[in-house]
């Protein structure tokens, strides 16, 4: 039984281990999340040592419900609240003015805060039951393919880490992130299954413009850092290029076979079919992303020489799952 040798663990010890400062790979409805007691500076390094982050690179806390936000923010503007009631529990983050007491570790030297109710039942009971918010980045190594599974963990970070097994995410990429600043004006951080549109019907009006002009009148909009933004990331061990267009993946696999090189591909709906292993998503983009990361740790798990993967239109619908492939296949592109 594959599961003796790893560390599947239960909800109550769960609990009791971020209790005591540890670190323990728990699900969401977006992807498994590294979580570890966001008040205990100790317990926080132990996530970006085992993940090899950067220290500067934030972490969200997943709390309880919206009554906890008053603990980490200066502010909580109206518009912020509105959103909140709109999106939460889900697989949505609001960035705000942190409280100066919270952990430098966790805001990753920023002066906000990144916080998200999960909608996750596993989660939410963790939470509960240990009475702590959590800071949870994807539990994997740095810039490598984000899990949706407790096996995805495992082959990524070893057996020695401790995971709460909640089944595959439902989402299956990363949360929308939006900073909120004391002015109540919105920027979309990172995009996700919430989107661009919903988030400005809510709210009535569109985003925040950024600026480069810097003058008298108009003064740079300063954009918080989050997790996501680094330009390589989700991106698996093999080697991964990214096609416009159908033809020309087909192509690429007959010249890398030509070459005696091994492939496999990664489309989105129908169509003619390269030479090689093909996973293919339906042309839905909630469908795409809740299988994305599935699909290409199963590609990643062939050990061919390279994955070829076909993006989706460059339309708002599709803005999650092409910021993540974009970023997976980042300077390798055709």
């Amino acid at each position: 039984n594959q599961s003796l040798f790893f560390m599947r663990i239960s909800l109550e010890e769960a609990a009791s281990r971020l209790r005591s400062g540890e670190v323990v790979a728990i699900p969401t409805e977006t992807v498994y999340g590294l979580a570890a007691d966001a008040t205990n500076d100790v317990a926080l390094a132990k996530i970006f040592a085992t993940k090899q982050r950067p220290a500067d690179h934030p972490l969200i806390v997943h709390i309880p419900d919206v009554s906890h936000v008053k603990d980490w923010v200066t502010d909580f503007p109206e518009i912020a609240v509105k959103l909140a009631q709109a999106f939460w529990p889900g697989a949505f983050t609001l960035v705000l003015p942190a409280k100066h007491h919270v952990s430098k570790v966790v805001r990753g030297g920023e002066s906000t805060i990144a916080l998200r109710v999960p909608n996750h039942p596993i989660a939410l009971a963790l939470l509960k039951l240990s009475d702590l918010c959590v800071a949870a980045p994807s539990a994997n190594l740095f810039t490598q393919l984000s899990p949706t599974t407790a096996a995805h963990v495992e082959a990524g970070l070893g057996e020695a880490i401790p995971v709460l097994d909640g089944g595959a995410c439902q989402v299956g990429i990363e949360s929308t992130i939006v900073s909120v600043d004391t002015n109540g004006e919105w920027q979309l951080l990172r995009p996700g299954m919430i989107s661009e549109a919903e988030i400005a019907q809510v709210k009535g009006k569109p985003q925040l413009v950024k600026s480069s002009v810097v003058n008298e009148q108009l003064k740079p909009i300063q954009t918080p850092k989050v997790p996501g933004q680094h330009a390589l990331h989700y991106s698996p061990r093999t080697p991964l290029t990214l096609f416009k267009a159908r033809a020309a993946l087909i192509a690429e696999c007959e010249a890398l076979l030509q070459a005696g090189k091994t492939c496999a591909a990664l489309l989105i709906g129908t169509g003619e079919l390269p030479n090689c292993q093909v996973t293919s998503l339906a042309n839905q983009p909630a469908e795409v992303a809740e299988h994305l990361y599935n699909a290409l740790h199963d590609l990643d798990a062939l050990k061919v020489d390279r994955l070829l993967v076909e993006l989706p239109p460059d339309t708002a619908p599709w803005a999650a799952v092409l910021d993540r492939l974009s970023r997976a296949g980042y300077s390798e592109s055709a």
